[in-house]
C-alpha cells in the first residue's frame, strides 16, 4: 500500500478483531509532520499556536475514534534508539570496521538516489535504520509479542518490511478533511503530558517498559533527526580532555561543517558536516568520491563539475590539511525534513502576510470572499509552492516549539515514581528493548554501547541494521530518442 486511499480501503475491510485474519492497525508519526500540520492550523486560524503534543493528541482521537487504528506512535522513541545504534556504528566504523566518512541513512531520497546512481556510494551510508524503520520493528517484533503474538506480526511475509505503507502529512491531512475532521479543534486531555511513570516503571536499578513508549523525546540540533549533533554530543561527552567546536558555514545554511578540537594541542579529533539540497548533495558525492579515490558516477556530473578544481585559501605561514570528512548528515530536501516533499504546502493567503496584490491589508471574509469548500483550495493552491522559506521558518519554529527541552547538564527534572529523570527513563527503556530483542547472555551491560555475545549482535543487526542495493537503470540507450 502506498496511498491514502488504500489506507482507507484496507481499513474498511479489516474484519473485526475477534476474527482470527484481524490485523492490527498501527501509525506512527513523525515530529517533523506535527510541525507541518502545527505550524497550517497556526496560520490558518485566528486560534494560538499549537503544540506539537496537542497536534498528535487530536491526530490520535481521530485515527482512533474515527479511522479504528488501535495505536498512534509518534517516532521520537524510535528515532533515539536509531541515533544510539548510529553511535554504535560509527564507533565500529572508527576502530576500521566499515569505510568513512560515514554518511546519515535516514532520508529515503537520499537512498534512493544513491542505490540508484551513486552505486558507489553505498558503503558509506549508515546501515542503522531509520526512526521509521526502527518503529516498524517495535511495532512488529516487541509489541507483537506482548500483544499476543498474532500472526500478522509473525510470518515471513512481515518480517521482511518494517512497515506496511508510508503515506505523507498532506495525505493525512486530505483523510482528515475528507472525514469532516476538524485539526484546529481541541480535544480532551490535549495538554497534558504523559508521566514517565505511565510508559515505565522501575525495579531496583533497572526501568522497564510498560505498554506504551516515551513521547516527544526532544534531541537538540537540527530539525532533521540531530544525528550530527548526536555524534558530537557523544564524543564530547566521551572524551579525556577538553574540546571545542568549531562551526562554518560553506555555501549556506544548508551546508555547514563542525570541527572537534582538542582544545590544549589543537588537534582535530573530529570533522563533520551537514548537507541538505540535492546541489550541495552532488557537490558531497563528488568530494567523497575524491578523497575516497572512486570514480564518481554520472550522476554527479553536469555545469556543477566545474567546481571541482575550487579550492580554500589559507593564510600566510599555514599548511592546509586534507579536509576529509568523518560523519556528513544527508538530506535531499533544502532545509532538511521539514521541507520535504510531502509536507504541507504554505496556504496563499498566510503567504501574502493577509495584504493584496497591492500590499494592503484586507479582511477577506468582510470583503465579501467566501473562503470555505472548493473556493480555499483553490486560494490556497495560487501561490503555494513546495521550499518556500518564510513558510519552512515556520514549521522549523513549530516543530522547536516544546513543552520543555529534553533533559541536560543544566534542565534538571524530578524524579518520576523513584526514576530519575527524562534522559535516565528513555535510555533505559531502550535498554530494555535491546535485551528483550536481542537476548544477550551477559545481562550486565549498562549501557547501548556495550559489547554484547556473537549470537546477541547478530540479532542486534537484523533488528537495528539494514542492508542497501545498487540499481541497475532499466533505459536502453537504442530505446532513446535523441
Amino acid at each position: 500500500m502506498q496511498s491514502h486511499t488504500e489506507v482507507l480501503n484496507f481499513l474498511e475491510n479489516n474484519p473485526e478483531d475477534i476474527c482470527v485474519s484481524h490485523k492490527v492497525p498501527v501509525l506512527s508519526i513523525a515530529p517533523q509532520c506535527l510541525a507541518s500540520l502545527a505550524a497550517s492550523i497556526s496560520s490558518s486560524s485566528t486560534a494560538a499556536p499549537v503544540t506539537l503534543r496537542q497536534v498528535l493528541r487530536r491526530v490520535e482521537a481521530f485515527c482512533k475514534t474515527v479511522l479504528g487504528f488501535k495505536q498512534v506512535y509518534d517516532t521520537t522513541f524510535a528515532r533515539h534508539i536509531a541515533l544510539l545504534e548510529h553511535a554504535k556504528e560509527f564507533r565500529e566504523r572508527k576502530a576500521g570496521v566499515g569505510q568513512l566518512p560515514m554518511l546519515a541513512s535516514a532520508c529515503p531520497g537520499w537512498v534512493c538516489y544513491a542505490e540508484k546512481t551513486h552505486a558507489e556510494m553505498l558503503p558509506f551510508i549508515s546501515r542503522t535504520k531509520s526512526p521509521q524503520q526502527v518503529m516498524g520493528t517495535l511495532v512488529k517484533e516487541w509489541f507483537g509479542a506482548r500483544w499476543g503474538k498474532r500472526q500478522d506480526f509473525f510470518n515471513d511475509v512481515y518480517s521482511t518490511r518494517d512497515i506496511d505503507c508510508v503515506i505523507t502529512t498532506g495525505e493525512l491531512d486530505l483523510m482528515m478533511r475528507d472525514k469532516g475532521w476538524d485539526l484546529s479543534k481541541p480535544v480532551e486531555g490535549e495538554d497534558l503530558e504523559k508521566d514517565i511513570g505511565d510508559t515505565c516503571h522501575q525495579n531496583g536499578d533497572d526501568i522497564y517498559l510498560n505498554d506504551a513508549l516515551p513521547e516527544l523525546v526532544n534531541h537538540p540540533g537540527t530539525s532533521a533527526g540531530s544525528y550530527l549533533h548526536s555524534l558530537i554530543a557523544n564524543m564530547v561527552q566521551n572524551s579525556p580532555r577538553p574540546v571545542d567546536l568549531d562551526v562554518k558555514a560553506m555555501r549556506s545554511a544548508d551546508y555547514e561543517e563542525y570541527t572537534l578540537t582538542e582544545r590544549e594541542s589543537r588537534t582535530v579529533i573530529f570533522r563533520g558536516a551537514k548537507c541538505y539540497g540535492f546541489r550541495n548533495l552532488q557537490n558531497l558525492v563528488r568530494k567523497v568520491g575524491r578523497d575516497a579515490g572512486l570514480q564518481v558516477g554520472r550522476g554527479a556530473a553536469g555545469k556543477l563539475a566545474g567546481l571541482r578544481g575550487r579550492g580554500l585559501k589559507t593564510r600566510k605561514g599555514e599548511v592546509s590539511a586534507p579536509e576529509i570528512y568523518d560523519y556528513v548528515e544527508v538530506m535531499a530536501c533544502p532545509g532538511g525534513c521539514i521541507n520535504g516533499g510531502g509536507q504541507l504546502r504554505p496556504p496563499a493567503i498566510t503567504q501574502n502576510g493577509g495584504v493584496d496584490h497591492e500590499g494592503f491589508e484586507r479582511d477577506w471574509q468582510a470583503s465579501g470572499v467566501q473562503l470555505d469548500g472548493e473556493d480555499i483550495g483553490r486560494i490556497q493552491g495560487q501561490g503555494a509552492k513546495w521550499g518556500d522559506k518564510e513558510w519552512t521558518k515556520k514549521v522549523e519554529l513549530a516543530y522547536w516549539q516544546a513543552d520543555q527541552p529534553h533533559d541536560s547538564e543544566d534542565v534538571q527534572l524530578p524524579k518520576v515514581n523513584g526514576i530519575k529523570n527524562k534522559t535516565t527513563a528513555v535510555d533505559h527503556a531502550a535498554l530494555q528493548i535491546l535485551r528483550d530483542l536481542c537476548k544477550p547472555k551477559d545481562l550486565a551491560a549498562r549501557s547501548w554501547l556495550d559489547s554484547v555475545d556473537e549470537e546477541a549482535e547478530t540479532r542486534r543487526r537484523k533488528y537495528f541494521r539494514t542492508q542497501y542495493r545498487a540499481v541497475e537503470s532499466e533505459v536502453v540507450g537504442l530505446a532513446v530518442k535523441w
